[in-house]
């Protein structure tokens, strides 16, 4: 018998555990993945009442996204063409004292979208409501539809120097709305988010609330069922679907009796499935937002599933959440929050984050900024935190 032989095997499969932990540590340093540990109100800063910008009036932001080539940020405008045709603007904001002060956003340019003919969208067509830049000098842009109407929802690629249509998504079957009124979309309750990864491979968006055959919308206490939408932009093709639970809300003191809640928007923080993602609800008197950080890690892809109604929907496994701020407990008076975006790296070294509020057009509401840092953990912190936990 060769007893070097033997003497040899151990050593071999100390060698492969020893190389595996190699792997496993560098795939952890070198990972893309995002997490953020902390989130810091940096200032406010509000557009005037009333604000004009070659003759039209600003307002009705709903989605925003940071081009950070060029230091400025796209907000979109849903006030479906009744004040102008479907447009988005183009802002600067001041962020380089590390702070966002009153008068730190400015109005630079606006953009009117038009369709495949080159024509303006027809007044009532649209209802813009997110908006995502590519690597491409180009936006895609969300649009919620008219249910009620049976005008579908959309998803769209725009040339940012133009405004004009370059791209359209296939929109499931699923989410379309039809005259039973038995299936898809809610009225204004559709698709409010868009968001883009780092790498531009996969572009998101999600419902605000729970398609017809998937649940009720909110209501006081109650949340709803959102499904997350992932399309992979080298194929156009919608790929997966995710189950987005809200939180439920318990409203204020309601002398108005109305109560709206949802998911207006997502962010993608990196190419591994890790979001911001922002609820938003009004409450009787104000409004309550909510800052998560998700995951779909873990998550059930239902794209094969049609109506949540129909199935065991307690066995799906949603998308995992954890809550990062309650905007209630800042010193601001809060107005419509609906859009977010990432924004340039401050000078200590921490990321910035843009909210944005839609007025609705109404005198008594603001176009509101809100601006934060975000301490985000580096890659070797979290793997010896998930090391000792």
């Amino acid at each position: 018998m060769n007893h070097s032989k033997i003497g040899k095997f151990p050593k071999i499969i100390y060698l492969g555990i020893a190389i595996l932990i190699i792997i496993v540590i560098f795939t952890n340093l070198f990972s893309d993945s995002v997490e953020i540990s902390s989130i810091d109100f940096i200032g406010e800063a509000t557009l005037a009442k009333g604000l004009t910008f070659q003759t039209t009036e600003v307002g009705g932001l709903s989605g925003i996204t940071y081009d950070a080539k060029n230091d400025l940020y796209y907000a979109i405008s849903d006030d479906r063409g009744q004040k102008a045709p479907a447009r988005f603007y183009t802002f600067k904001i001041d962020l380089r004292q590390g702070s966002l002060k009153s008068g730190g956003v400015v109005t630079v340019s606006v953009t009117m979208l038009l369709n495949n003919n080159g024509q303006n969208f027809p007044v009532g067509e649209t209802d813009t409501e997110g908006i995502a830049i590519t690597d491409k000098d180009t936006v895609f842009i969300s649009s919620e539809g008219n249910a009620g109407k049976l005008i579908n929802p959309f998803i769209q690629e725009f040339s940012l120097s133009s405004g004009r249509t370059i791209t359209t998504l296939p929109i499931p079957n699923k989410f379309l709305p039809d005259k039973s009124e038995q299936k898809g979309i809610r009225d204004n309750l559709a698709f409010e988010s868009l968001t883009i990864t780092p790498n531009h491979k996969y572009l998101f968006t999600a419902t605000e609330n729970a398609l017809i055959q998937d649940g009720p919308a909110a209501k006081p206490n109650f949340g709803t069922s959102c499904r997350i939408l992932q399309y992979n932009l080298f194929t156009h093709q919608a790929e997966k679907e995710y189950l987005y639970q809200t939180e439920p809300v318990a409203p204020l003191f309601d002398i108005t009796g109305k109560f709206a809640s949802g998911l207006p928007d997502l962010l993608a923080l990196d190419n591994q499935g890790h979001f911001l993602s922002l609820e938003r609800s009004f409450t009787g008197l104000g409004f309550a937002v909510f800052l998560f950080q998700t995951s779909l890690a873990e998550a059930d892809d239902i794209q094969n599933i049609n109506s949540l109604l129909a199935v065991n929907s307690q066995s799906i496994k949603p998308v995992a959440k954890k809550l990062l701020l309650d905007l209630r407990t800042l010193d601001v008076a809060l107005d419509n929050i609906e859009g977010l975006t990432l924004g340039p790296w401050l000078p200590n070294g921490q990321r910035s984050l843009i909210l944005v509020s839609d007025n609705n057009f109404n005198s008594i509401q603001r176009t509101q900024f809100l601006a934060f840092q975000l301490k985000i953990d580096p890659p070797l912190l979290r793997w010896f935190r998930r090391l000792f936990n």
